[in-house]
């Protein structure tokens, strides 16, 4: 039967999402954890929402994992707890602090963490004042000498909403696309003049978040025109003027899905190759 983890992450001392041999990972902790206290013979296989790189966090990460009927249905053991809160109960009691699964619910037929997503939301905390930065906060907010507009970071950001070849803002990887559909890309500053940056799309390819706010902080500074992010998009290759951001001022804050009905036709949707509009 499959079951739907939703987790949350302080990426500090992880080394990404993806389990790597002799590194500390979210997908390395998570499947030990699971195989323990399902007493599973053979490491579950996960299947994540959107794979984090080192650094990075997660509040509203999501996991799928297939598992014997048999198994979940002894997860309680002796409790009165029904399998669903037991397992979260007894992760939590072998997991680290820095790792927790907040729910844990039978998936409904369909459901795929990660190609049933329709939308993944980011954030990115920058504090452009570094005098008035939050010690407590150091481990999410990236310090910039400042100042930064963010009417001038979200008129640039704009420019790159839409289905479009991301290719200027990802790491090529063989056989795989960069095209992306960009909900949504905005800035603004929080209660305690942190500046934010909200970026909304149905997938990202490998770094494009954090060089999407790389192309846009210069804007933001005034050291580039505003319609320097769209010209490096145009031009469909990496720039050497686009900085590829720190990862510790990323959040993935949360992961969306279609109605239960909708979550088959949503798979097939996502697997389809996408094409860009001609220009």
């Amino acid at each position: 039967m499959r079951i739907r983890l939703d987790l949350g992450y302080d990426g500090t001392d992880f080394s990404g999402w993806a389990a790597q041999p002799g590194r500390r990972t979210v997908e390395g902790e998570l499947t030990a954890a699971l195989g323990t206290v399902l007493r599973l013979a053979e490491p579950p296989r996960l299947v994540v929402a959107g794979r984090t790189d080192a650094g990075v966090h997660a509040r509203g990460q999501v996991v799928h994992v297939d598992v014997p009927v048999e198994a979940w249905q002894r997860v309680p053991g002796r409790s009165e707890r029904p399998p669903e809160r037991a397992l979260v109960v007894r992760l939590r009691s072998v997991l680290a602090p820095d790792l927790v699964v907040h729910r844990a619910t039978v998936a409904p037929p369909g459901f795929d963490a990660r190609f049933a997503a329709t939308s993944r939301r980011y954030a990115y905390r920058i504090c452009d004042e570094p005098a008035a930065l939050d010690p407590l906060r150091r481990h999410d907010t990236v310090v910039l000498d400042g100042p930064l507009d963010v009417v001038r970071m979200t008129g640039a950001a704009t420019d790159l909403l839409g289905l479009r070849d991301f290719a200027a803002f990802c790491r090529r990887r063989e056989g795989a696309t960069t095209v992306r559909t960009l909900v949504a890309y905005t800035w603004s500053r929080d209660a305690d003049g942190i500046v934010v940056g909200t970026v909304v799309a149905d997938a990202f390819c490998h770094s494009m978040v954090r060089a999407l706010v790389g192309a846009v902080v210069p804007v933001g500074l005034g050291r580039a025109p505003i319609d320097f992010p769209a010209a490096v998009l145009a031009a469909r290759t990496r720039d050497p003027r686009v900085k590829v951001m720190p990862a510790h001022g990323l959040c993935l804050e949360e992961v969306t899905y279609p109605p239960d009905d909708e979550l088959a036709d949503r798979v097939r949707t996502a697997r389809a190759v996408r094409t860009p509009p001609s220009t």
